[in-house]
């Protein structure tokens, strides 16, 4: 196929062309990079007068096309590769050969339909996610072409799937970036109660309306699981435990006792209808209240567990609040390692974008330093494997999960 021979040539299918300037580097997008940076991309006067989300044919300092993209020129992400192919048609089809991909991973990888089903960019999705609750299916719409297309995605969902349920949430900082309002919507179905999730052996009660997120946390599914390992006859604390997220898998593991704390009340009422569902009520016991500030009163009322975690949220959800994000990580640190029973176990997480594994390794350990323990590294986890990632886009790697065994 021939690129346009000037400005007033049509691009495929009559859409608009956006051009990488001269010196920009088209093999990174060649070879799989999925993102244009607005100071790579030629922003004439038709450029910017494209809409947020509208598509355009992408093509290098030479004409020669590249792909498909959608952008939006009023982020630093100025274009997301949408398709390599310059003439793909954004339709139910074309989602449904994206979807049928994704999901033939999942059913590889869980026995049950509850996982993330579509993970953004690695996924071919750039700005959607998808989680999977049965025949439930909660959409975050959070890039301005997917909320245009949103009933091809729909459509083209409860085809491969087979769904009956599908939410639309449409909240969160990403949505704003894009210009996009924030809402939440029933777009299939009738949802009248909290859903109820199968995994590590426990059950998990995910409040797919009214939740954080899509009502579930999946991606630390696999970290759930390895400290579930260290919980047998544990005494264990889950600080930031939303749901009940490391507590239940802990009690599924034989935890002797379990005490879930968080800010949130109706999150707290969640996991305790988790566990009751999973049979473990008569071990679990709950506590409301900001995450420092029972920290702060556990170690001033001597209490002493086996098992301590912190699942904070992001602290550092950007490079702006870096520092004072590693702050926090460390503040949390300090105030937990003292909580652990003599060679007792910590685990610490982050899911801040902006602290890599090393600065997110040094906070932690000054703060268990500063806390007067010493300890020694015994895992290191990440987000699961429905969390898949671009090697491109190494960095959208949020999820840390580091385990510590503390000193006697």
């Amino acid at each position: 196929m021939t690129s346009p021979s000037s400005d007033d040539d049509p691009a495929p299918k009559g859409r608009a062309v956006v051009r990488l300037k001269p010196k920009a580097e088209a093999r990174a997008i060649r070879h799989g990079f999925p993102w244009v940076y607005a100071d790579e991309l030629v922003t004439d006067r038709r450029t910017q007068s494209l809409a947020p989300g509208a598509l355009a044919v992408l093509e290098d300092g030479e004409r020669r096309p590249l792909g498909l993209v959608t952008v939006n020129t009023k982020s630093k992400i100025i274009a997301r590769m949408l398709d390599r192919n310059p003439e793909a048609e954004i339709d139910q089809s074309w989602f449904e050969t994206r979807l049928v991909r994704a999901l033939a991973l999942r059913a590889r990888l869980f026995d049950a339909p509850f996982y993330r089903l579509i993970h953004a960019e690695a996924d071919g999705l750039p700005g959607v996610v998808i989680d999977r609750f049965g025949d439930t299916a909660v959409i975050q719409p959070n890039a301005a072409w997917a909320e245009a297309h949103l009933s091809a995605l729909v459509a083209a969902l409860q085809t491969v799937t087979g769904v009956t349920r599908v939410v639309k949430n449409g909240t969160g900082r990403a949505r704003g970036l894009e210009g996009l309002a924030e809402e939440t919507a029933l777009l299939a179905g009738q949802i009248d109660a909290p859903i109820p999730v199968p995994m590590n052996g426990a059950t998990y009660m995910a409040d797919v309306m009214g939740g954080q997120k899509t009502g579930l946390f999946y991606d630390q599914r696999p970290n759930h699981a390895f400290a579930a390992r260290l919980a047998r006859d544990a005494a264990v604390l889950d600080v930031f435990s939303h749901v009940g997220g490391f507590a239940l898998a802990a009690l599924a593991g034989g935890a002797a006792s379990a005490l879930a704390v968080d800010a949130s009340a109706a999150a707290l009422a969640l996991a305790g209808q988790g566990a009751e569902a999973s049979g473990f009520a008569d071990r679990f016991a709950t506590r409301q209240g900001d995450a420092f500030d029972v920290l702060e009163a556990l170690g001033a009322e001597g209490a002493r567990f086996d098992l301590v975690i912190c699942d904070p949220p992001a602290f550092a959800p950007a490079k702006p609040a870096l520092e004072a994000g590693l702050r926090a990580y460390e503040r949390i640190a300090r105030l937990a390692a003292p909580l652990v029973a003599p060679g007792g176990y910590l685990v610490l997480c982050s899911c801040s974008h902006a602290a890599d594994l090393a600065s997110f390794r040094n906070a932690s350990a000054r703060g268990i330093g500063r806390g007067g323990r010493r300890g020694q590294i015994i895992h290191t986890g990440f987000a699961g494997p429905d969390h898949p990632i671009l090697p491109q886009l190494a960095e959208s790697g949020y999820l840390k999960s580091l385990v510590f065994h503390l000193d006697g």
